[in-house]
């Protein structure tokens, strides 16, 4: 021990329960939180579950009233039963039991039409309005998705985007395709049989309602457990769909870096933890529907016991007794009906809390409120003291100022991180500055429509998209209104129609699983009629040339003069060959433009772009 240690004056005495009730404080203000943000996720599904049920309302009435009619007639069963019995069978009614037997029979048959036709009048609408309840959801959630920006799709994985519209919105169907009807059907029936038995008989009636304290209890005990229980069966679930998603996309790379055993390690570990949580859940289930049920069978032989003295001393009907024993049955029934419903409501509300949670997003790139109108656009381009970062006190463009003049073609280049994607992102806006501004013909990119704006700028990057469909489909997508020949005319103007007519079926030809049957070559030739067709004012190519081998880059090099002609183009590229083509060549490092001019005069001028060019020279032999 050191001399300052063992000199310094001990510390004050604390007692024992001290460290106790700091930790017992922490661990209430954790409660405290996982409350509140609990009471937030509740609220914000509920006011979701709302906005969809409210465009339903008006047919509220017409499913009550069938809901009614059907349990009104079910539950006159018994009662109907009892009368068979006491007027119908006893000696001393032998002239007129016939008859009573024959009205009773005739009222259960009508009281079993009113039934099925309600039941099946109810299900058949209830089943209409629940399908357009999850088409409204689907296609919300699929149009916000689309609506958010690339920072959210950047940091939301595309597995965890399959789940919200997988596994969430099966258990949100669950719950509109039987879950609703089975809560409010016994709901119904609870009410009406508690009544049904007050009325046979207030003592036995008030006997077997004793029972519903013990079931209250064993509800409250299941409705708090299962809801952690099922929240953590949701997102287990959706780890389980992330993991698997993320590993088949990303297969070439999986297989190429031997990551079939970590991967498979990974998912061991996950799928354990979803078998767990949800061992629990049927845990859960395992004690309270046999709960119920002994409650029920319990509360039964005390009203057989009961009803039998009742019998014996006069005070109470066989028939009585025999429709108190019907009525009771389907008094506990009803229960195991609601906790099933339980189940699927704890499931479909931590789905709901899910897509809700994706729904409230707001894409930090957001539509303007009133849009500059910009029909035709020149295409001069301009970045006044721009300022952007990734990563906060990490910026990537520290202040940068950059005129494009209409019609001129400017190349990028410069060491990797030195800003250049950066810029083309900003150019789509696809990201906004931190500060600054970025303009089309002196308009704020942030007062244009997004429709405006991508009409007049369009991106061609490295990665070729490819869509499910043919490769005329795919070329069309540049503009989905073009004709047979506008489509055909764009693939000649890059060079592409002489690879399409080769193929089997030609612009037929389906490009297959994200365009698996095209090489990358022709995947790129596709992209850039795509980039031709839509004939934008401004187009911008991020490495769009990089996956090309050098007679495909020679051919494409050819059909840029075409499609680049009469407009703004910005070229990023580490293949200096692509950059010849430029009017202007800025060279970037750190976000700031260190050279500017044409690509022979900065070539001729020995600095920072010719040493690249010599680099680049160099890497060819």
């Amino acid at each position: 021990m050191s001399t300052a240690a063992s000199s310094s004056p001990p510390p004050p005495s604390t007692p024992p329960d001290d460290d106790t009730s700091w930790r017992g404080v922490a661990a209430e203000e954790n409660e405290q939180a996982a409350e509140a943000a609990g009471v937030q996720l509740r609220g914000r599904s509920r006011r979701l579950l709302g906005e969809l049920l409210r465009p339903h309302l008006r047919l509220l009435p017409v499913l009550i009233v069938a809901l009614v009619l059907e349990n009104v007639a079910r539950l006159s069963a018994p009662l109907l039963v009892q009368r068979g019995i006491d007027l119908g069978i006893p000696p001393l009614m032998a002239d007129r039991g016939p008859r009573i037997l024959l009205e009773v029979l005739a009222v259960m048959g009508v009281a079993v039409v009113v039934q099925t036709v309600a039941r099946v009048f109810f299900l058949r609408l209830f089943g209409r309005i629940g399908q357009d309840i999850l088409l409204a959801l689907r296609r919300r959630v699929f149009r916000h998705f689309q609506r958010l920006d690339i920072a959210f799709h950047d940091r939301y994985t595309s597995g965890r985007a399959v789940s919200r519209l997988t596994s969430d919105m099966d258990a949100i169907a669950e719950l509109v395709g039987g879950g609703f009807d089975g809560l409010v059907s016994a709901v119904l029936t609870l009410l009406g049989v508690s009544v049904m038995l007050l009325v046979l008989d207030w003592r036995l009636g008030l006997a077997c309602l004793t029972s519903v304290v013990f079931v209250a209890l064993l509800v409250r005990w299941f409705s708090t457990a299962s809801a952690r229980t099922y929240r953590r069966v949701r997102e287990a679930s959706a780890q389980v769909i992330v993991h698997f998603v993320e590993s088949m996309t990303g297969i070439r790379a999986v297989q190429a870096n031997r990551r079939e055993p970590l991967n498979q390690e990974l998912f061991t570990g996950l799928a354990d933890r979803y078998r767990a949580v949800n061992v629990t859940s049927f845990r859960l289930v395992a004690v309270f529907m046999p709960g119920i049920r002994g409650i029920g069978n319990v509360t039964t032989g005390l009203v057989l016991l009961l009803g039998g003295l009742f019998v014996l001393e006069g005070s109470m009907t066989v028939g009585v007794l025999t429709a108190f024993l019907l009525y009771l049955r389907q008094f506990f029934e009803p229960m195991q009906e609601i906790s099933q419903f339980y189940n699927t409501f704890q499931s479909a509300i931590s789905a709901l809390e899910k897509l809700s949670g994706v729904l409230e997003e707001q894409p930090a790139v957001a539509e303007p409120a009133s849009p500059t109108p910009l029909p035709d656009a020149s295409g001069a381009l301009a970045l006044t003291g721009v300022a952007f970062s990734y990563v906060d006190g990490t910026p990537v463009l520290p202040g940068l100022d950059l005129a494009i003049p209409a019609g001129q073609t400017v190349a990028l280049v410069g060491t990797t991180g030195a800003g250049k994607t950066t810029i083309a992102k900003l150019l789509c806006r696809f990201y906004d500055p931190d500060a600054g501004r970025v303009t089309l013909d002196g308009v704020d990119l942030r007062d244009l429509a997004d429709a405006e704006l991508r009409r007049h700028v369009v991106m061609v990057t490295q990665e070729n998209v490819m869509f499910a469909g043919s490769v005329a489909d795919n070329i069309r997508f540049g503009r989905p209104d073009a004709s047979d020949e506008e489509v055909t005319a764009a693939a000649r103007a890059v060079g592409a129609d002489a690879f399409i007519a080769a193929l089997p079926e030609g612009y037929a030809t389906d490009v297959g699983k994200r365009g698996g049957r095209l090489s990358a070559g022709q995947r790129q030739l596709v992209a850039f009629a795509r980039a031709f067709l839509a004939d934008p004012a401004v187009l911008i190519l991020d490495e769009a040339t990089s996956s090309l081998d050098i007679p495909s880059e020679r051919v494409v090099q050819r059909a840029l003069r075409t499609v680049l002609a009469d407009r703004t183009a910005v070229i990023i590229a580490h293949r200096l060959s692509t950059v010849e083509i430029a009017d202007r060549v800025l060279v970037l490092e750190h976000g700031r433009v260190v050279e500017d001019g044409s690509p022979a005069g900065l070539l001729g001028s020995g600095g920072r772009y010719a040493a690249l060019h010599r680099s680049w020279i160099a890497s060819l032999g």
